[in-house]
């Protein structure tokens, strides 16, 4: 017996071993002879990313007014008349965030909207029309990783500004198609110059730029609307809260008037060159629910060479409601255009000339006209439609269409709106417009 289980324990090794060895030839068959090579490592410039963007709208004014400008806007400015507001082409390589890097933002702008983001001495005379091009970006971006742990980003050369929630440079940024008054008109656009964004930790990052000023390029008088630089700043604060909040504290501090006088072009103010413009604006995003986004911004500009000032603060709700492809979106806004010493007001303009715009920066004659010191309100409605794609449409990324309403109104018992043809003053003292507009992305 004894033997007989010996002899059983010895044949069920046997057959473990024999079943362990061909096992292992079986597993050593199905290993490849020969380790694949790794994949190589992107090149420079296989990172290159290239999109383009189509804008068009129509802001429809029932009152059409004489004059054909929807008084208090200046991107949709035209009244019950399709537009094709911008047609966007960017080039861009996004940068690391751990080591040395460079890369670049290229963005050309051509549309409607390119009257209003020129930069001067860059072909801002160029096309006299409506529709214009512009450069609007072209920065060197580098990442450095110095100092602290997240390093610090450079950006050289043509850089959108601080300030604001709303974008020039995507629209399907935007909840609306009209902006806001606090970004048509205190706000600074764009800047020429170094900005150094340096990311304290995760939560804390520190801006600081210096640049020849808004809008503007080289040299001094063409370029520059004056000799004397600008300061660009602040700080970002990021997931706060669990994530959920955001804030962007900005401001603008330079000589930004113009040395040449729109009266007497050939005359010098060497004011210019010292009067400080102080732009300021504090921004903050709440994200109340994973559908729910709360948005609240405040501003206050100052021109100490004339004597201007505004202030004024606007807030945003969007609820994506429980269909994918569809946003409703609220905006309630108080501004105030306080007017100058002269006791004219001096932000909320109109520019019906198609070189109005850039001849007021750099201190020319120019058609452009202003309304009278006002307290404005303004209440804006829409919705954002993303329909879903067919595959089959080579090239298309993204569809959206933002239809609105909105209601102005002066608080302090002016009449800017309705301004007949061939008059600078106004007729009413409120204004309804409805329209919207399509984006296409690509």
């Amino acid at each position: 017996m004894a033997f007989s289980r010996r002899s059983s324990l010895l044949s069920a090794l046997c057959a473990g071993t024999i079943l362990g060895v061909t096992g292992g030839v079986a597993a050593a068959a199905d290993l490849p002879t020969t380790k694949a090579p790794p994949a190589p490592p992107p090149t420079w410039w296989s990172t290159v990313t290239v999109n383009g963007e189509i804008d068009a709208g129509i802001m429809g004014n029932p009152d059409s007014p004489g004059s054909g400008l929807n008084w208090g806007r200046v991107f949709d400015q035209t009244a019950n008349e399709p537009m094709l507001n911008s047609g966007i082409l960017t080039i861009q390589r996004a940068t690391s965030t751990t080591d040395y890097d460079v890369g670049f933002v290229l963005q050309a702008n051509f549309g409607t909207d390119a009257r209003f983001l020129h930069y001067l001495n860059e072909g801002e005379f160029w096309i006299n029309s409506k529709y214009q091009l512009a450069l609007v970006e072209a920065y060197l971006q580098v990442h450095t990783p110095w100092i602290t742990p997240g390093g610090i980003d450079w950006k050289i050369g043509q850089w959108p500004t601080l300030e604001g929630v709303e974008s020039f440079t995507d629209p399907s940024a935007n909840l609306f198609y009209s902006h806001s008054y606090i970004f048509n008109y205190p706000e600074p656009f764009d800047d020429f110059g170094v900005l150094a964004i340096t990311h304290i930790n995760p939560t804390v990052d520190i801006y600081t730029g210096i640049s020849t000023g808004n809008q503007t390029t080289l040299p001094a008088y063409t370029g520059d609307n004056n000799s004397a630089p600008a300061f660009e700043g602040g700080v970002g604060l990021n997931k706060l809260f669990n994530g959920a909040v955001t804030v962007m504290a900005s401001t603008h501090i330079g000589p930004e008037n113009p040395f040449f006088q729109a009266d007497t072009p050939l005359t010098g103010n060497n004011a210019a060159n010292s009067a400080l413009v102080f732009e300021n604006d504090l921004n903050a995003t709440w994200t109340v629910t994973d559908k729910l986004t709360a948005i609240g911004e405040v501003n206050y500009t100052k021109n100490d060479l004339t004597g201007a000032s505004t202030y004024g603060a606007v807030g945003y709700a969007s609820w994506q409601t429980p269909y994918d492809w569809l946003k409703i979106n609220g905006r309630a806004e108080v501004f105030r255009d306080n007017g100058n010493a002269a006791g004219g007001g001096t932000y909320v303009c109109a520019f019906p000339g198609n070189f109005d715009w850039v001849n007021a920066i750099h201190g020319y004659p120019n058609g452009e006209y202003c309304g009278p010191p006002t307290t404005y309100f303004e209440f804006t409605a829409g919705l954002n439609i993303t329909p879903t794609l067919p595959a089959s449409i080579p090239f298309l990324k993204t569809l959206i269409f933002r239809p609105e309403v909105r209601y102005d109104t002066s608080l302090n018992g002016t009449t800017p709106f309705n301004v007949p043809n061939n008059s600078t003053i106004g007729t009413k003292s409120d204004m309804v417009t409805i329209g919207g507009d399509v984006i296409l992305k690509f």
